[in-house]
Order: C-alpha cells, then structure tokens, then sequence
C-alpha cells in the first residue's frame, strides 16, 4: 500500500480522500491555492502545499505545480478526486512518467472514453445500444443538417470532448439549426480547445440513469448497481437515487452486464461510471463514461456497503478488487440532494460569500444520514470555483421512507448568510412526480424555471 497519496483537489471531495486515507493507514497530502488557504479540509491532511494563486488555470490546472508539490513532498500516488485534471490523460502520463502511481484508469482509456464520439463508437462495437446519430464528428453544419433531416428533429448537438452541459445544444427544427449549430461550436473550442460536435437524436422525456463500476488489473469488472440522475437543473444533477425507481431486477443485471462488458473491452482499471438515457419506451441507449470518482458515490456505496475510494486506491496499488459480482446487493433506498450556494429563484444564479450558520441535521429515527462537506460556520465560498457547498444522503428500507427522511432532514438544515438550492430540493421531493418515482430530466425545468 501507499505511504502517502497527495490528493490534487480541493473542498469536500479532498477531504472525502484524506479520511479514506487515514481509514487505510495512509498520510494525505493536500494542495491548495491561495483563495483556498483557510479551507478547513486542510486542517485534517497531514501535509499541506500551496500550489498558486486562486485561479484554477494558476493552481488546481497547473499540472506543473501538483507534479512539483508531489515530488516535494514524496508522495507515492496521486488522487485527483472529480473535476480539475481527473480525466485529463495527459496529466495521467505525466504522473506515470514522474514515477507517480496515477489512481485512476490508464492514459489510453480516458481518451479514449474522453473523446465522446469515439468512445459511442467503441461501445457500440461492444455491443451497446446507441442513440440515432452521427458515426463520429460531423464535418460541417451542412452536413450534421443533413443528417438531422434524416433521423428528424428534435436532435442534440453535443461537444465530443465536453462534460457537464458545455457545448451542447438542443435543435427542434431547421430555423434554428444554424444558430445553435455556432453557438455549441464556439462554447466548444472555448471550454475544451476542440470545436468538434457530433449530432445524436433528441430523446424527451427522457430519465439519466447511471452504473458505477469497479474494475482492477486482473481483468476483473464489477458493477454496483445504477442511480437515477434525472433532477437536473441545467445539465447538472441536483439529487440522486438508488435503486431507480425505472429500473427493475432483471434490468438490472442485463444492463449491468453490458456495462461489464465495454469496462472490460477497453481495459479499464479502477472506478469509474457509465451513463446511460432511458426512453419512454423503456430502452436504455448509452450516453458515455465517466473515467473518475463521481460527485453521487455515496448514494452507491450507502445502499451496496461498499467503499468505493477504498476500492480506488487498493487496485491503483496493484490489489485485486475485494468484491465479487455476486456479493453485491442494493439493499434499501438511497436519496442524495446536492446543496449548491446557488439562488432558485433567480435561475440557479452562484451565490459566494460568508456563510454565517451551518447546521446539518444530526438525527432522524429510522434513518441513516451522511454528510459530506468541508463547510463550517464562517467560512467563505470563493468565487473561482465550482459552488458545491454540502452532500446530504438519506438511506431508508423503502424509498417513500428515504423520501420523508430526506425532506425532514432538508427542513432541519440551517444554513444563513447565503442562498442555497435547499428550497429547489423540498420543492422537487414534495412534487407529486417525484414521490411516485414518475419523473424525467425535465422535472427541474416544469417546477421551478
């Protein structure tokens, strides 16, 4: 095992790392920039490194400084969380070239998943269903015109090297093809340096649904069950469950072995997510990979048992992965709400500053909570980054039990001197679609915008 993993993040999810560490007898080392320099997750690792200035393009991208601070400190490995360089293969090979154990899959498969239409592709040729779409990249907008005249409007324009919404357009009809088409193009090149788009049918309603998976060097892949990620606010997940309500036993599996069998086809090793959208008819098209840590993992590992950045760091260390398929088993129901400092009421508009109170809620009869959150009172949310405040996760024996838990426990959270997306969560799980589990990405959107 490793004797010390420098962890290349920052906030809840660096400190979600450092106790996974100490848990296995590890030291952390955590890098921070200067608007990050009184986070309170840095009082919990046993080293810490400043690594620039608050910008993430100056300190948490600067691939050069996170290489530096590993090597001044002797770390072992390194634990790059989600976000910032976590699916970046070049900083994989460079980790590997400095004699770093990158914990995360090879260099080759996360640009291999990263680029979007190849890794459709890829696992189409695994024998995983697709949506309608373009083969690849389209050449020009007359072409991806073409051939949305062909598989008919809607379509989706989507960035092949993008995530978390950017670059992606919805076309309903010709008028407005030429504009989106631009739109999606430049958002591209400008978030990502790759203007290429690829062209996919539009799917509505439709619900998010994902597998986490766990793979080791052995050949071995597991799957861990899936999670509904349908309540979405602008292309980002506001809550999560697990099971889905959508999805039965039989699903289940027949799903779950699909996605064993892509992870394996392309030698993945460590955790990792594949994303999928479901029809109303019930088929399930594959969306693409996430090759890193999710956001949502506690939903997974509270209903399965399981740690999965436990499995993460042991198979980077070279272990066989301790769980078998038939081990596993989801047992009662998960619900995790992703508290943002964002206004709902002005369209999820960020809202930084000094948080004045912060109360999670400490006990609910009958249920289990879990919070994760580097936030304490008085501290402030820096403008720079991401505006993720607090995960909160409620498990129950049923899912109308997580539910009540869940809202109880939303009500008892005090949290003052900013906004938060508190009221956005209560208003979707008191919602009539919500409670009976019939409900689709566009939920967030007919509630609240």
């Amino acid at each position: 095992m490793f004797e010390r993993i420098l962890i290349a993040n920052r906030g809840e999810i660096a400190l979600r790392v450092i106790r996974a560490c100490k848990q296995l007898g590890i030291e952390s080392v955590a890098v921070f920039s200067e608007a990050d320099a009184d986070s309170p997750h840095l009082r919990h690792a046993d080293k810490t490194v400043c690594i620039g200035a608050a910008k993430s393009s100056e300190s948490y991208l600067n691939m050069t400084a996170v290489l530096q601070a590993a090597e001044q400190t002797e770390s072992k490995a390194i634990h790059p969380g989600y976000g910032f360089l976590s699916e970046n293969a070049l900083f994989a090979e460079l980790c590997q070239q400095c004699k770093f154990t990158w914990i995360g899959p090879p260099p080759g498969a996360i640009r291999l998943m990263g680029d979007k239409a190849t890794a459709r592709r890829t696992m189409q040729a695994a024998g995983l269903p697709v949506i309608p779409g373009s083969e690849g990249v389209v050449a020009s907008q007359g072409d991806a015109l073409e051939l949305a005249r062909e598989i008919g409007f809607p379509v989706l324009l989507k960035a092949t090297a993008g995530g978390g919404g950017k670059g992606m357009r919805i076309c309903r009809d010709e008028q407005s093809f030429a504009e989106n088409f631009e739109q999606a193009s430049l958002e591209s090149a400008s978030a990502f340096g790759n203007a290429g788009l690829y062209l996919e049918k539009y799917i509505e309603p439709g619900r998010h649904i994902e597998f986490q998976f766990l793979a080791d060097a052995f050949g071995n892949v597991v799957h861990l069950g899936e999670r509904e990620c349908s309540v979405q606010r602008q292309h980002q997940k506001l809550i999560e469950e697990s099971p889905s309500p959508a999805i039965d036993d039989w699903q289940r599996s027949r799903i779950g072995e699909m996605v064993c069998r892509g992870v394996h086809s392309i030698g993945y090793v460590g955790a990792g997510t594949m994303e999928f959208l479901r029809d109303p008819g019930g088929n399930f098209y594959f969306l693409e990979v996430n090759t890193r840590l999710q956001v949502e993992h506690p939903v997974t590992e509270m209903v399965t048992g399981h740690d999965i950045v436990h499995e993460q760091i042991k198979v980077a260390a070279n272990h066989i992965l301790s769980v078998r398929q038939e081990a596993i088993r989801l047992t009662g129901h998960t619900i995790e709400c992703r508290i943002y400092a964002e206004d709902p009421a002005e369209r999820f508009r960020p809202c930084p500053g000094q948080i004045e109170q912060f109360e999670p809620p400490r006990e609910i009869e009958g249920i289990r909570l879990r919070v994760d959150t580097h936030v304490q009172p008085g501290y402030r949310i820096p403008i720079y980054y991401d505006s993720l405040i607090c995960k909160l996760i409620a498990w129950a024996e049923d899912r109308e039990a997580a539910r009540r838990g869940m809202l109880a426990a939303l009500r008892q959270f005090k949290v003052t001197g900013i906004k938060t997306t508190i009221p956005a969560h209560l208003r979707v799980l008191e919602s009539q679609e919500f409670t009976r589990g019939e409900y689709d990405t566009s939920l967030i959107g007919r509630l609240l915008q």
